[in-house]
């Protein structure tokens, strides 16, 4: 199977005003950071919203074959705790064979950021690593910074839909019984699953993750038979070195045209 070299970094993120800072590159792509609002926990719904050119695209968390994932580096943050970010629904494009996550021409990521003393503002500084394709790929780095107020409590409702577009759970969407076969395979391993799911949509697209960032999962093969799911792909190690799979890190989305599920954890088949 194919070996993607491109390892999936963690996730750390960022956010920022309605309108607080931009910075774009030849036109093609603009990145805004969007305050949002202070939350009644403390943390605060900010976004990162990406707009680009018509027929571009930038990627998901994990990006497929080819691309890489928006990476964040927020070390030069005031009264930064952590970040959550909250992808939504993506799509998938396929080239010359290569299957990729992607966003077409804009995106708003929610981020839930957490703040060290709860009350006060938040200054995030953000570093944003993407890559950006059409007819070529085009890798970008972006800062961008902005205030947090603590005072803030109107909803954006830019980030808002994006957070109705996020997957469900499996619990919400009523999938049952996932489980989940290891057996050894000639570079590695090879992943059986099966679940109940009601279809999400035409054209059902399934991505599976792990935890470990060294381990590259090949696009899985899908059969459905009524709403019996089952998906069967390989695990290497990108390094060719020895590994455990971790079933309570694996992490499932089917994707639809209408919605998409998120399932995390699978027990033993």
């Amino acid at each position: 199977m194919r070996l993607r070299k491109t390892l999936l970094a963690a996730l750390a993120l960022l956010a920022s005003p309605v309108v607080a800072f931009s910075q774009s590159f030849d036109d093609v792509l603009v990145a805004t950071l969007l305050t949002g609002w202070r939350q009644s926990d403390g943390s605060h719904m900010a976004a990162v919203q990406l707009s680009l050119k018509p027929g571009w695209h930038t990627y998901w968390r994990a990006p497929g074959d080819a691309g890489i994932p928006p990476l964040f580096d927020l070390s030069g943050s005031g009264n930064f705790k952590g970040v959550q970010v909250i992808w939504p629904r993506p799509d998938v494009y396929t080239d010359n064979g290569l299957r990729s996550i992607v966003y077409y021409d804009e995106v708003v990521l929610p981020l839930r950021v957490m703040p060290k003393a709860n009350g006060k503002d938040i200054a995030l500084t953000a570093k944003i690593d993407v890559g950006i394709c059409k007819d070529i790929c085009v890798p970008q780095t972006l800062n961008v910074s902005a205030v947090l107020p603590a005072t803030a409590n109107k909803r954006d409702p830019r980030i808002a839909a994006a957070l109705a577009d996020r997957p469900f759970s499996g619990k919400q969407a009523g999938a049952k019984n996932l489980r989940c076969q290891i057996s050894p395979s000639a570079d590695g391993i090879k992943l059986a699953t099966t679940l109940t799911l009601p279809r999400v949509g035409q054209r059902e697209a399934v991505i599976i993750e792990t935890a470990d960032p060294l381990l590259w999962v090949a696009e899985p093969e899908v059969t459905r038979n009524g709403n019996q799911l089952s998906a069967i792909t390989e695990i290497q190690n990108v390094e060719g070195a020895p590994f455990m799979l971790n079933r309570s890190g694996i992490r499932i989305t089917v994707l639809g045209e209408s919605r998409a599920v998120e399932i995390n954890g699978c027990k033993g088949g």
